[in-house]
């Protein structure tokens, strides 16, 4: 199988079901960002040693791969093969949301995101699920889309931050307080 397809060459591309839409439309920009927030999840598991968090970062992953193809696929295709996202997605990062929480000292303050790398990272991969929810937001104006994906990428946002609020804790380093 051939990696180039040379069907791209005019900045145009195929979402499932077979429309064309150039490169730069929204929905391709939406998930593009799902794309890169995935591949920062696996830098962020290449900067990771616990395998704990491996595990929920893999699962991320799968669950990313998941809204992407929903996100390429337009709500009136109906495609067997797609998996859309929905609420029974949305509970896992629930749970490991409250499960990660019970571990943590309660904040006080605003922290600044950082610490060391992998949790740096994590914070980093935050703000790209921020920028990919904006993005589907932005598309949900527009589109019709699943409204689940919406509700996935605001909770996956709070289980980055506690994630890598975790990730230090358990590398005791210190979290940053923002001076106001």
């Amino acid at each position: 199988m051939k990696i180039y397809t040379k069907t791209g060459d005019k900045g145009e591309t195929s979402l499932f079901g077979g429309k064309r839409v150039t490169k730069d439309a929204l929905r391709i920009e939406a998930y593009g960002t799902v794309d890169e927030l995935n591949s920062m999840l696996g830098v962020c598991r290449s900067l990771n040693s616990v395998q704990e968090i491996d595990s929920i970062l893999n699962d991320l992953q799968q669950s990313l791969f998941t809204l992407g193809a929903d996100l390429a696929t337009p709500s009136d295709v109906q495609n067997k093969s797609v998996t859309r996202i929905q609420e029974t997605d949305i509970r896992p990062l629930e749970h490991t949301i409250d499960s990660i929480s019970e571990k943590l000292q309660p904040l006080t303050s605003f922290i600044l995101p950082g610490g060391n790398r992998a949790a740096a990272m994590i914070h980093l991969a935050r703000t790209v699920c921020r920028r990919a929810e904006r993005l589907v937001v932005q598309l949900s104006h527009e589109e019709e889309i699943n409204r689940e994906s919406i509700v996935f990428l605001n909770r996956l946002s709070d289980l980055l931050f506690v994630l890598a609020r975790y990730v230090n804790a358990l590398s005791n380093t210190s979290e940053v307080k923002w001076n106001s």
